[in-house]
């Protein structure tokens, strides 16, 4: 996934509409309209039931900022330009939108998503796939580097989405293995990163070659003078979203992994590591609430103090577990990813991943720490062999280094 966006690349909405003004000119004015509606919850967003059985199943429990904002009008129809920086959680925004309006009686391509790489397309085709399993959804990813007969097997036997790179995409539809007749919804994700890598002529030659009628999503973390011109040229009335930069970041946190051969090991390095945890106040994270549970009874059955919290617990419980673990009477927390965005306890210096997180996004809500603090921290990911390409993937996402702990684990904290 792209790098990390440097600071200060982010346009501010005065710069960005002052520059929309000197590219547009007067018509600058009418071009935009910001749209500002938020769901706090995806259940309040109108979409398909099966739709919601997938966003759940894939883990998200609570939308983040930009698919609070950005899933419903895309599922409008309206054409929108959508601005956050990476790991916000955009992916799953478009394909959200993407899965709400096909049409899934009609084995035709209807979605066309461009991406600037191979491994970014194949992630989003991964996304798509997952969020709509249980809609039947049928997606294809068309990048270079692999088999064009391979490729033009799978178009002629019929899929819903087609998600690429633009050189191969170009070439699809070029051979007219690429039919793109019923296409009505198109995305460019990564915008600026399509256009610094070149890809402009491309994106305007598969443009000509779409039906004029098409709803169109351009996913950027910055707005470069030629991503706002491809707006203007493909667009008709968008909305904008901006979302700020979130407060949270990896600086100060020291990040390390240790490998576990089996899941089973996983519970014995946790209680070696107790005594540590217990100096400072840690969180533990899992991925399923039946874990936190079954985690929770071991550490007590081993005579350890641990409070635990999860999505099945009323309000009322959680806010008492979190009031203890927050005047530090408990040390050590187990909890799922719902809790990672709420708990921002002063204290907690230590955050242990006992699951790695299902997707790259939900690391930094986890062990990012509110950089306003200036707080250092140490979290420590369990690797199993399983998931050592998920680890992988966290280092390229974050263009971050996670080394392997070293002994002396209480000396850093």
């Amino acid at each position: 996934m792209a790098d990390k966006v440097p600071e200060g690349s982010n346009f501010d909405a005065r710069q960005f509409d002052a520059k929309m003004d000197e590219i547009l000119g007067a018509e600058g004015e009418e071009f935009f309209t910001s749209y500002d509606e938020v769901y706090d919850s995806f259940d309040a967003m109108g979409l398909q039931e099966n739709l919601l059985r997938g966003i759940y199943a894939y883990g998200f429990e609570k939308p983040s900022a930009i698919q609070q904002r950005g899933i419903v009008p895309f599922c409008k129809g309206l054409d929108v330009i959508q601005q956050a920086q990476s790991g916000t959680g955009k992916t799953a925004t478009f394909c959200s939108g993407v899965l709400q309006q096909l049409d899934y009686t009609l084995v035709e391509c209807q979605a066309l998503v461009l991406a600037p790489t191979r491994e970014l397309a194949q992630q989003i085709e991964k996304v798509m796939r997952a969020l709509g399993d249980y809609l039947g959804v049928k997606v294809h990813a068309c990048v270079g580097g692999t088999s064009v007969r391979e490729d033009q097997r799978i178009l002629s036997s019929g899929v819903h989405v087609v998600v690429g790179t633009p050189g191969r995409v170009f070439d699809m539809l070029r051979r007219q293995s690429l039919r793109s007749d019923y296409i009505k919804m198109f995305v460019l994700d990564e915008a600026d990163e399509m256009l610094s890598r070149g890809f402009k002529d491309q994106i305007y030659d598969i443009f000509q070659l779409l039906p004029p009628k098409i709803q169109v999503g351009v996913f950027s973390a910055t707005m470069p003078p030629e991503a706002l011109e491809i707006t203007r040229k493909f667009m008709a009335k968008p909305v904008r979203i901006l979302v700020k930069r979130d407060e949270l970041t990896l600086e100060g946190i020291k990040q390390f992994y240790v490998n576990v051969d089996k899941e089973d090991w996983k519970l014995e390095t946790l209680c070696d590591l107790y005594e540590t945890l217990a100096i400072t106040q840690s969180v533990i994270f899992v991925n399923t609430r039946r874990k936190v549970d079954w985690l929770t009874d071991k550490m007590r059955g081993r005579d350890h103090t641990v409070s635990a919290t999860h999505g099945d617990m009323d309000q009322n419980t959680r806010d008492i577990i979190m009031r203890e673990f927050r005047s530090g009477s408990s040390r050590v927390l187990i909890t799922t990813d719902l809790l990672a965005r709420g708990i921002d306890v002063q204290q907690v210096s230590l955050v242990i991943n006992y699951d790695l997180p299902t997707q790259p996004e939900n690391y930094l809500h986890r062990i990012g720490r509110s950089g306003r603090f200036g707080r250092k921290g140490v979290a420590i990911n369990f690797v199993t062999k399983d998931d050592e390409r998920m680890l992988f993937d966290i280092q390229k996402f974050y263009n971050v280094v996670v080394e392997e702990l070293p002994a002396n684990v209480a000396d850093l904290l």
